[in-house]
């Protein structure tokens, strides 16, 4: 997004030109109203604009749990600006002016990352849902061997047998669809399970 309907509209037309489709915004506020509406992308963004500027509206995006990747775009000899807002969460920088190859170089980059991002977020929900089919033990027993527990702790924290541990263990590794002790708490932590605390009972 840009205030300069020129600016906008160079580099609509040299996104085209690589078959990458725009929407250009005229103002921050406009693009933060529309965002709902629009697909996952890059985000261009020019620092410098009336009312709501670029900095505002990485911290918008960020207030919202947008994690879309962010070009800033800045002036000639602007360089702390753009390190300022690489501080902030932005993937790269243009200096204007600004070359055609420069700025698919900057999207390439990001459309890399927002793939990388889209399949972490797959993998999170993926290992979500199967915790979720835990029964309620079988959820203290995976809580008690992310806090490093034994078997045999286990059993005493828990008041069940050694036995009976064992077949939880057994039942939860099979819910998890996991082979190994290793990919079940590997699970665990990209779910985001909490380890069970130290007086855990």
């Amino acid at each position: 997004m840009d205030d300069d309907r020129e600016v906008r509209r160079s580099i609509s037309f040299m996104l085209g030109a690589a078959e990458l489709t725009s929407h250009p915004f005229a103002s921050g506020a406009d693009f933060l109203e529309n965002l709902e509406t629009l697909q996952p992308g890059c985000v261009l963004l020019d620092i410098r604009m009336p009312q709501i500027d670029g900095f505002q509206v990485m911290a918008e995006l960020r207030s919202r749990g947008n994690d879309w990747p962010v070009v800033v775009m800045t002036g000639h000899g602007e360089v702390s600006i753009a390190v300022r807002a690489m501080k902030l969460g932005a993937i790269d920088f243009l200096e204007k002016p600004f070359s055609e190859e420069a700025l698919l170089g900057c999207f390439e980059n990001a459309f890399t990352l927002l793939a990388e991002r889209d399949e972490a977020a797959r993998r999170r929900q993926d290992a979500v849902e199967r915790v979720e089919q835990l029964t309620g033990r079988e959820t203290e027993v995976l809580r008690g061997l992310l806090a490093g527990r034994s078997n045999k702790l286990l059993a005493q924290d828990l008041g069940i047998s050694l036995r009976t541990v064992e077949m939880h263990r057994g039942n939860m590794m099979n819910r998890l669809g996991v082979d190994s002790l290793a990919e079940a708490l590997a699970l665990a932590i990209q779910a985001g399970v909490e380890p069970a605390q130290p007086d855990a009972a």
